[in-house]
């Protein structure tokens, strides 16, 4: 995976674009969960950061809680939890189920030691400065507690990127195109430990690599088109590039009965 130009960094922290366009409902933030659906083995995340809070009792903060899926399940199997989400996104908190507010990861408004688990899951990498977020979380958990943070590898989705330079390539006539945006190149599985680890004494790594089948190239193509609120970075014209991605999918298919991708993501721990 190639690094983040200055540009495409700034695009992926830009706080009016997260909350006006890139997290103002959850249709885009539900096609990229969405394409899971097709993984195996299937990782269960909510489930896994459920079990991880097993003795976790009093406050729970899930920061950047995006459409709440967590919270749900959390409030469904441990109702005794005092359970709260922030994100920056007013839009995308409209359907989330309990306490919710408008906040930035960058400056809580929560009391020092004041929750006894906090969880950022999928979202250290809109942070404008991840250092200073981490230092956040960390002066909201209490110093037993635990924060639960994860992200995608450098390497997560690989088939998605060549397919995506193979299609702006054709596009653009050039053969192979620019290399699409990544949103977690910043705060990869890679890069995140030494990020934690500098307030966090502990810090697991729990990978859960997959492979996702598809055999239509419907969900490929709408997850691909989910990353319309960076339209403007990717170099090439977007709309065209997705339909030939589409095009490409579909022959990929025909020839050969599915269309595989590899994901390699993982949830971190950190305790003191």
């Amino acid at each position: 995976m190639t690094e983040l130009s200055a540009a495409q960094d700034a695009a992926v922290t830009d706080r009016s674009r997260l909350a006006g366009s890139a997290y103002n409902g959850d249709r885009d933030l539900a096609a990229r969960q969405s394409l899971y659906r097709w993984q195996t083995p299937r990782h269960d995340l909510p489930g896994i950061v459920t079990e991880q809070l097993s003795t976790v009792r009093g406050r729970v903060v899930d920061v950047g809680c995006g459409n709440g899926k967590f919270l749900e399940r959390l409030g469904r199997e441990r109702p005794h939890l005092e359970l709260l989400g922030l994100d920056i996104a007013p839009g995308i908190l409209a359907d989330v189920p309990g306490a919710v507010a408008v906040a930035d990861v960058s400056r809580l408004p929560l009391g020092t030691a004041s929750v006894d688990a906090a969880l950022a899951l999928h979202m250290l990498y809109h942070a404008s400065d991840i250092a200073r977020a981490v230092r956040e979380l960390s002066r909201v958990v209490t110093p037993d507690g635990l924060l639960v943070a994860s992200t995608n590898s450098d390497r997560d989705k690989a088939e998605l990127d060549e397919l995506w330079m193979r299609a702006a390539g054709d596009v653009l006539g050039t053969g192979r195109g620019p290399a699409r945006i990544s949103l977690s190149a910043r705060f990869s599985l890679e890069k995140a430990p030494a990020f934690l680890g500098e307030e966090f004494g502990r810090v697991e790594t729990i990978e859960l690599p997959g492979t996702i089948t598809v055999r239509d190239a419907e969900p490929v193509v709408a997850h691909m088109a989910s990353y319309q609120a960076w339209a403007d970075q990717h170099d090439v014209p977007f709309e065209a590039t997705i339909e030939r991605a589409r095009t490409l999918v579909d022959e990929h298919i025909a020839r050969r009965g599915a269309f595989e991708i590899h994901c390699r993501g993982g949830i971190l721990v950190c305790r003191r």
